[in-house]
């Protein structure tokens, strides 16, 4: 097949995008298809048009890749593509509203509240910052409620931590997420199609939170996988992981992080279009279950030639 990869964009995981994309088109070179390389930028339209590739891996990740975007876009031009559809996607790359669809189907996800810049400015939310915070304890996570690979991430240990926090996070994004920190093990479930594939665990250095470096330099974090869990603790974490998988409608595949703490999992967030770098996780979940990383990249094209999605 004539295989487009849609990578970079604008977004600050372009880096990342890059990396993934890469990764996809040698995989696709050496399973025999004909690689087309896409820049995501002002010219994809017509290059898309122009050649007209059977299916679209999007490797793109964060705002216009991972959004609906671009997947708004291929829908519209009638060309299939990888991953979630639209709605999955919009709901995914918002925090806040996906932990809005993961409460609703009852879903374990840890207590939050989300503010945007105008809150600040034009209705006194600072004003209630200290109800927020003796209602969701310390420490707690201040987060950019829209983005992804722990960027913007800040972890507020006390009350005078979290105006810089939300600077942080503000740099980011114009909408917030603070949620009660949960003291556990940071875990990923990934799943392709409807399949789960073994539980990863993030491991960073001692005295290091899973932030952006932790997740992409080598060496700043070590992974188990599978990860080292009672029979009762996996099939927790797994049952979990697919529920919020299914709760934001994801199609073809997609990442569940999950927090298991002393009350059992709680899901952080869904990736829709998560990295395939070597230090992702899906790739790694994949070798796991005895899937090389090419064989990964063509059931993921299976899937995106028949579509259920959301």
């Amino acid at each position: 097949m004539k295989v487009a990869v849609l990578k970079g964009g604008r977004s600050l995981e372009r880096g990342v995008s890059l990396r993934s994309g890469a990764r996809v088109e040698d995989a696709l070179g050496r399973l025999g298809h004909e690689v087309l390389a896409l820049e995501a930028d002002g010219e994809l339209v017509k290059r898309l048009e122009g050649e007209r590739p059977d299916v679209v891996f999007v490797a793109m990740h964060g705002i216009g890749g991972e959004d609906g975007t671009a997947q708004e876009l291929l829908e519209i031009l009638d060309i299939p593509f990888t991953g979630p559809g639209v709605a999955a996607c919009v709901r995914c790359i918002d925090k806040a509203l996906t932990k809005h669809e993961l409460r609703a189907a009852g879903v374990p996800t840890p207590d939050w509240f989300a503010f945007n810049q105008t809150a600040f400015r034009e209705l006194g939310a600072a004003e209630a910052l200290g109800e927020l915070e003796q209602r969701l304890g310390f420490p707690l996570v201040v987060k950019p409620s829209r983005g992804g690979s722990s960027l913007g991430v800040k972890f507020a240990e006390s009350a005078s931590d979290v105006p810089a926090a939300l600077v942080s996070a503000f740099s980011y994004d114009d909408r917030v997420l603070l949620e009660r920190f949960v003291d556990g093990r940071e875990l990923a479930v990934s799943v392709v199609g409807d399949e789960p594939l073994p539980v990863v665990e993030a491991i960073p250095l001692p005295g290091h939170n899973y932030d952006f470096e932790a997740r992409y330099e080598i060496g700043r974090t070590s992974f188990v996988c599978p990860a080292q869990l009672g029979d009762a603790e996996a099939a927790a974490v797994t049952e979990a992981a697919l529920a919020a998988y299914r709760a934001v409608g994801c199609s073809g595949f997609s990442r569940v992080d999950v927090i298991l703490g002393e009350d059992g999992p709680q899901v952080l967030e869904v990736n829709a279009i998560p990295g395939l770098t070597d230090t992702s996780l899906l790739p790694q979940a994949a070798e796991a279950a005895g899937t090389s990383f090419e064989q990964l990249v063509e059931k993921i094209l299976e899937l995106a030639l028949t579509p259920a999605r959301a």
